[in-house]
């Protein structure tokens, strides 16, 4: 009676609740429900920083098939995923597949997405198509039925499952480990300098620009902080005035920020501003009233969506 448990997957839940939302839903098969939430190892060593932990946070799809058609589901899926990974723009090359030879006693497919981590190919995400067996065995064990009415074909079964199951943690370190880079930079004058940058995907990005008057006088405060407003409620920016404008600039590609915005003399006359581009370095004379339009195609995630 003292005894607790801990989940070591999120997919159970969805599994005895599968019906629930299928009959709420009106939905048919075929259907998928995601989740995200906690789940527990019993790692006897926890190690690689946060990529084996005991305690982790989980993403997974169990995604409701008709018997039969699991392994078609199954090809999709991975297809589907390894797509959404190299969207994200970390580099294909440190993707690949590792198919399983051998299986979970539930499974009849099995793939693993690894990751080019900085210790090696590791596990990012595994593709299993489950067949009926949790479905089968909560159905058996609880003495419920939890059957699926098909009304085209006139008959009830348990679906199969095609599950995908990705740590968020391990995500997370994936696209740390792949954005930090130290470079070397040559400068005009022959002089070499050095930056950190974190090409973390501007989609990603928890800020997306930073708003940068050129100096702390003249008027440049006012208008940055004008367009700073005119921002802030679409995208999450930062203003900062302290320091020289070359300081700023290391300041925010050492934390991700894709883009900066200066705004300087020339913003006073022509209403126009310099658009500095994380990656690159490249730099831009942008107007004011497109910027908003100009970030937003750079850092909304439904143009990576589209990708898919």
């Amino acid at each position: 009676a003292n005894s607790i448990y801990l989940r070591p997957e999120t997919a159970q839940g969805i599994f005895v609740n599968y019906l629930n939302v299928q009959k709420t839903g009106r939905m048919k098969l075929p259907f998928g429900i995601a989740q995200i939430g906690k789940a527990f190892r019993n790692e006897i060593v926890a190690r690689q920083f946060i990529f084996r932990m005991r305690e982790f946070e989980q993403m997974e799809m169990q995604f409701f098939v008709k018997p039969g058609e699991e392994m078609k589901w199954y090809e999709h899926w991975k297809e589907t995923r390894i797509k959404w990974h190299k969207a994200l723009g970390l580099g294909d090359e440190k993707y690949r597949f590792h198919d399983h030879d051998k299986l979970a006693h539930y499974a009849n497919a099995a793939a693993d997405i690894e990751f080019q981590f900085p210790f090696g190919f590791k596990e990012l995400e595994g593709i299993h198509s489950r067949t009926d067996f949790d479905l089968s065995s909560h159905e058996k064990e609880s003495g419920k039925k939890i059957r699926y009415y098909d009304n085209e074909a006139g008959e009830s079964y348990v679906p199969y499952v095609v599950e995908t199951s990705i740590g968020l943690d391990r995500m997370f370190l994936a696209v740390l480990s792949a954005a930090y880079s130290e470079e070397t930079i040559k400068k005009d004058d022959g002089s070499t300098d050095s930056r950190v940058v974190l090409r973390i995907p501007p989609q990603l990005a928890p800020v997306k620009a930073a708003v940068l008057p050129l100096v702390r006088k003249d008027g440049l405060p006012e208008k940055a902080r004008e367009i700073m407003n005119s921002l802030k409620f679409d995208f999450n920016c930062q203003y900062d005035e302290k320091d020289s404008i070359g300081k700023r600039y290391r300041r925010h590609d050492a934390i991700g920020t894709p883009f900066c915005l200066t705004i300087d003399h020339q913003t006073l006359e022509d209403n126009t501003v310099t658009l500095r581009y994380r990656d690159s370095m490249k730099q831009d004379r942008v107007p004011v009233d497109r910027l908003s339009e100009i970030i937003d195609g750079l850092v909304n995630f439904k143009n990576l969506l589209k990708k898919l």
